[in-house]
């Protein structure tokens, strides 16, 4: 799923390649990776896709067929002979996969040659938007869920193919297990599933369909209990099966609830499983869930063990896009900058670094600031789009974000199993004061910049008006 061709890109990354060729084949660059806006309204966004992105670029080439094709597009031959030889041998510099990361704040920056890196960007944006849009989204969830499981079924509902790196961000972001085979076989994700309506409606008999699947999935078994009457037949058949399975040395692990009052049913249910002696079944609910749903079920003390999530988790509803950039800030080693009449799509310049602070305590303050890369402290920053507002910094702890993790074009940290880059996201949340992590009105992070990044980019902003 990781072998992608470099021309997993779109048209005019080329066209402005081929000028670049042309005209300044020997160029070097700075882009910044970031985004403008937290999504789903939130407080804080997920940083995912990175180690994909490596490993992507380590390998990024056009095939004989690429360049074949991209002769019909009138490049001329002495630019594709050079995409035939094409490798990224850029750096990049970046954020911890799986930390928390908030608006205007560089993310990723990547330096090199500025044909080399004006192709990856769109696989790049391609990537990172996504699975950080939906590690955002099931971080949300497991809030929710507190330390009840959490199940991604949402492979049949999610944008084909990306199916694959929603999984992988779904875990990121807190999810136990996926029904995606292909995704929990390379990334190491405990794979589980249930049962479809059709395997009971194909026998007629619920109860047999139950029998059966319990003989020969007994490891596991968790039965779909809402086919035909949730609380007169799915329960008291599942019952069945389960005493059935007792006396072979077997345990039924669970029923699954998919339609209907979920929290009603799973009250009934399991009122019916504890007075059957089965206190150990444990409760699967699933249709159309999300974080506000499962906020509501737990406020109703529902009985629920584990939720199976689908649709709103792999397509990140309802906002669908992250709407992260790829933005230059240095040409030659000059600050470049784009200026706007929307303050807030005015880029910064220069090559940077950014700081998070940290309070007395060793807790995120609520406060990050973007300096010039040479700076190592920053002792005021200021507010971005806002000029009356600053705030002093020399009091706090300075954490450096963006680390080098691939140097001329070779990934230079290891690779980490999706469990650790999990487990990292749940300690850094930890650090996160818990009014920017709440549903309603959350905090605003601030993001400022230091003096010196605030000068560069005000004498540019002037520059360009004069």
């Amino acid at each position: 799923m990781l072998n992608i061709s470099a021309s997993y890109t779109d048209l005019y990354q080329l066209t402005m390649a081929q000028v670049y060729f042309k005209t300044k084949p020997d160029s070097t660059a700075v882009f910044d990776y970031y985004f403008r806006s937290n999504p789903f309204k939130g407080g804080y966004t997920i940083f995912a896709g990175l180690q994909n992105i490596l490993e992507i670029l380590e390998n990024l080439r056009f095939t004989d067929a690429d360049i074949e094709y991209l002769k019909t597009h009138d490049f001329e031959d002495d630019f594709l002979e050079y995409l035939k030889n094409y490798k990224f041998q850029g750096n990049i510099n970046s954020i911890s996969e799986g930390d928390i990361v908030f608006p205007t704040s560089p993310i990723l920056q990547v330096e090199g040659n500025i044909i080399e890196i004006q192709i990856i960007e769109t696989v790049l944006l391609n990537i990172l938007n996504f699975q950080t849009l939906i590690a955002t989204k099931a971080s949300r969830i497991r809030y929710s869920a507190g330390d009840r499981v959490l199940l991604d079924m949402g492979l049949r509902r999610a944008h084909a193919t990306g199916g694959y790196f929603a999984t992988r961000a779904a875990a990121i972001g807190g999810f136990n297990s996926t029904s995606n085979v292909k995704a929990a076989e390379d990334f190491n994700i405990q794979a589980s599933g249930t049962m479809a309506h059709s395997f009971i409606q194909s026998y007629g008999d619920e109860l047999q369909a139950f029998r059966d699947f319990g003989k020969i999935r007994s490891k596991n078994c968790v039965l779909l209990v809402d086919t035909y009457n949730t609380l007169r037949s799915g329960i008291p058949n599942a019952i069945t099966v389960a005493k059935e399975m007792e006396e072979r040395g077997d345990r039924l692990m669970g029923v699954r609830l998919d339609s209907g009052d979920l929290a009603y049913l799973a009250k009934k249910a399991r009122k019916q499983l504890d007075e059957a002696g089965l206190e150990y079944v444990k409760i699967v609910a699933s249709n159309q869930l999300d974080e506000y749903v499962i906020k509501s079920l737990n406020e109703q003390d529902a009985p629920i063990d584990i939720f199976g999530v689908g649709t709103n988790l792999v397509t990140g509803k309802p906002d669908a896009s992250l709407g992260g950039v790829y933005k230059l800030s240095e040409f030659n080693g000059d600050p470049r900058i784009k200026v706007s009449e929307n303050i807030i799509k005015v880029s910064l310049p220069c090559k940077k670094q950014v700081y998070r602070m940290i309070d007395d305590n060793e807790m995120f303050l609520g406060a990050d600031a973007i300096g010039i890369a040479s700076e190592d402290k920053i002792k005021r920053m200021y507010h971005p789009f806002d000029f009356n507002k600053e705030m002093d910094l020399q009091d706090f702890k300075h954490e450096a974000l963006l680390k080098p993790v691939m140097v001329k074009g070779k990934g230079t940290i290891g690779k980490k199993t999706i469990n650790e880059i999990a487990a990292f996201t749940k300690e850094r949340l930890k650090l996160l004061p818990a009014e920017y992590k709440r549903f309603e009105n959350p905090h605003i992070y601030k993001v400022g910049l230091s003096e010196a990044l605030k000068s560069q980019r005000d004498k540019l902003i002037a520059a360009h008006k004069s």
